[in-house]
């Protein structure tokens, strides 16, 4: 899987995580951030369109691929506020505690190993008052559907770099350390299993 997860599944991700759905889903949650941003999860940069200039003073940008930092890195050349893409190197988000006013994750709960551990950590950096801004794929509430994500997720999980098609993401969220303030689902444009998608705010439990 080592040229496969190199080569290949960055423009994959980039591709898909493109599509006009996400991308309208985007443009819901992340003009809504503010101040001093940490974006977990930045991927090859595609929500940076969508931040609202006059809201956001600084962006962390957090990634562990680093072939999907350097999509970023091009990206940000964009943007006209300060923009330091950042590497997990441990489990810890290198970042101090109540640095940040807000955290934004889109379409990254799927794919982190240890959620709850992940979500305690973002907790930790965000400061009291902040938010988690949130939108996400995950379990439909059908259990037809639901049925098919179980079956098909463990290939799914293994091509599609980690990602998983069926987590409860409103309770990971809340097991994390987080109490969700607003939330709203629907099932966007395209494949049923990958597409019932949640998106909202939280804030400290």
């Amino acid at each position: 899987m080592g040229l496969y997860s190199k080569y290949i599944l960055p423009k994959l991700v980039h591709l898909t995580c493109s599509s006009k759905p996400i991308m309208r889903q985007r443009e819901k949650i992340v003009p809504v951030a503010q101040g001093r941003v940490l974006e977990v999860g930045i991927g090859s940069g595609l929500n940076l369109p969508y931040y609202d200039v006059g809201k956001v003073t600084k962006l962390w940008g957090l990634d562990p691929s680093p072939e999907m930092r350097t999509m970023a890195e091009n990206a940000a050349r964009s943007v006209p506020f300060s923009v330091e893409l950042i590497e997990l190197l441990g489990e810890e988000i290198p970042l101090e505690d109540d640095s940040v006013d807000t955290v934004l994750i889109t379409y990254t709960l799927c794919t982190i190993p240890d959620v709850e551990p992940a979500l305690r950590g973002m907790a930790r950096v965000l400061r009291p008052g902040g938010s988690l801004l949130f939108c996400e794929h995950g379990a439909a509430p059908e259990d037809s559907v639901r049925r098919w994500q179980d079956r098909i997720n463990p290939i799914w999980r293994r091509l599609g770099g980690g990602c998983n098609l069926n987590r409860a993401i409103p309770d990971l969220i809340e097991r994390g350390g987080f109490r969700i303030t607003g939330m709203e689902t629907m099932y966007i444009p395209g494949w049923r299993p990958a597409s019932f998608n949640y998106w909202g705010t939280a804030t400290h439990a």
